[in-house]
């Protein structure tokens, strides 16, 4: 019994583990940044491998708590992400003085997700979501010195504490109509009456809160500009993915009875939030308010593929989130780096810099491609799964009004690609020098993109994982 528990946990646990080994470098004697660096992302390291070895399906805490391969793997996907930002931030890092600080509140937002993708609860889920919502939100003001920083932080917490509240409520209205928070319970007791219906609907506003979703998006553009870039990485990609791999999970299985009225829902927001995200996206200049818009309308292609309903659906799902994990580590690792050496965020920056940065151009352009949806990136077979599995419905005039916003998104992606290509600029950014471990997961990121796209097995693992929805 005591050995199905570590094994159960052993994600959790070895993130635990992390976070106090952390805990005893800060209270020992001092080292170089580089060090502490190097030492995190070997922990970081050895966390990713471990999550693929010796994983078994079980439940624990009477419900409150489970696990199967399928989860493993969403969790192993946000250990990637969050290994990839750890590297591609080494440049920003080194020059802090509060290294161990930045992990310690990552990681435990990471431990609050992982809690959140396994809970089988609705109170488990909010102690998670909870759990992984509040550092983070400290993590957004980590640049002291810069009141864009504060700021950032601060319509995040106030962004954060209205759609948890909304989420509160509706666990409470449907624990009282139903007399039981466990998954596998609720979905026995749902019915379509209107108090029913009342409580879902401040359960959905809540998760579209977390995932940006229009008109539940207006916080996002903000917060990504005043955090410092590698907490606007992780929230664009981990907390986002995160929610996402609950929210789908949910709909298909606590929420099934309810099946057509979410489906109506989720066909109005992935419909305003491509649009709304793209039109937006056309008029920024600051690269990370562009990637932020550019976030928003990827998840109305998500919201698309999960109306599905269906194994496809979920599989797109995931499939997806893995492709945009290395597509928007990609644009948003290149940014980084010229950030942190640089200080310079806007686009209008970028003019010439493939005169001067030839290898972060291509990177850049290849992670935007594939944020387009352009062939043969790993991009466009993502969408064109999350679209399918949408067409399942046979609303055609969904995938049809999706895939016009894909045209327009070409634009918007291909302006960033012209200034680097082809405007000119009398002081171009200069040459950068790029530190070992951001290259490498800049490397990795590419060839993510290529090989997720062109290796069916890797879809076909997915889905092959998704066959008990």
């Amino acid at each position: 019994m005591l050995t199905d528990f570590f094994i159960l946990l052993k994600q959790e646990l070895v993130i635990t583990v992390i976070i106090f080994l952390l805990l005893f470098i800060k209270l020992g004697k001092d080292r170089s940044n580089e060090t502490i660096l190097n030492w995190i992302n070997l922990f970081l390291f050895i966390n990713l491998v471990a999550g693929f070895f010796g994983s078994q399906e079980g439940i624990l805490f009477s419900e409150m708590f489970h696990t199967n391969k399928l989860v493993v793997l969403e969790k192993n996907i946000l250990n990637l992400a969050m290994l990839l930002i750890s590297m591609q931030s080494y440049s920003w890092l080194k020059m802090h003085k509060h290294v161990i600080e930045f992990y310690l509140l990552l990681l435990s937002t990471l431990l609050g997700m992982f809690f959140m993708i396994s809970s089988g609860n609705l109170l488990m889920f909010y102690l998670g979501l909870e759990l992984s919502t509040i550092p983070l939100a400290a993590a957004a003001n980590f640049d002291l010195d810069k009141r864009r920083s504060s700021e950032a932080a601060m319509k995040m917490i106030i962004s954060s504490a209205f759609s948890s509240a909304l989420l509160l409520f509706g666990i409470s209205i449907v624990y009282g109509v139903s007399g039981t928070l466990v998954f596998s319970e609720l979905s026995l007791h749902l019915v379509a009456d209107p108090l029913h219906l009342f409580a879902f609907i401040l359960l959905i506003s809540g998760f579209a809160f977390k995932i940006s979703a229009v008109p539940f998006h207006l916080w996002t553009a903000d917060v990504y500009e005043g955090a410092p870039v590698a907490v606007t990485s992780y929230l664009s990609v981990v907390s986002k993915a995160a929610v996402l791999f609950v929210f789908v999970s949910v709909l298909y299985t606590v929420f099934k009875p309810l099946a057509t009225v979410w489906y109506n829902i989720l066909f109005v927001l992935s419909l305003a939030t491509i649009i709304i995200g793209n039109l937006f996206a056309l008029r920024q200049n600051n690269f990370k308010r562009f990637l932020a818009f550019s976030s928003i309308a990827q998840v109305g292609f998500i919201l698309i593929g999960i109306s599905g309903s269906s194994q496809a659906g979920m599989a797109s799902v995931i499939y997806f989130i893995l492709i945009y994990v290395f597509s928007n580590l990609a644009a948003f690792g290149v940014v980084s780096l010229v950030s942190a050496i640089t200080g310079k965020e806007n686009i209008d920056d970028y003019k010439a810099f493939y005169s001067t940065n030839p290898l972060l151009s291509w990177i850049l352009t290849i992670a935007l491609f594939s944020l387009a949806g352009v062939p043969p990136t790993a991009g466009f077979f993502g969408k064109f799964f999350l679209l399918m599995a949408g067409a399942a419905k046979g609303n055609y005039w969904l995938i049809g009004i999706a895939a016009l916003n894909m045209v327009v998104s070409f634009y918007y992606y291909l302006r960033v690609v012209k200034a680097m290509f082809m405007d000119s600029n009398e002081e171009p950014i200069s040459k950068l020098s790029i530190p070992i471990l951001p290259k490498l997961a800049l490397y990795i990121c590419v060839i993510g993109i290529i090989v997720t796209g062109l290796l069916s097995w890797v879809y076909d693992h997915i889905f092959s994982l998704s066959s008990g929805i």
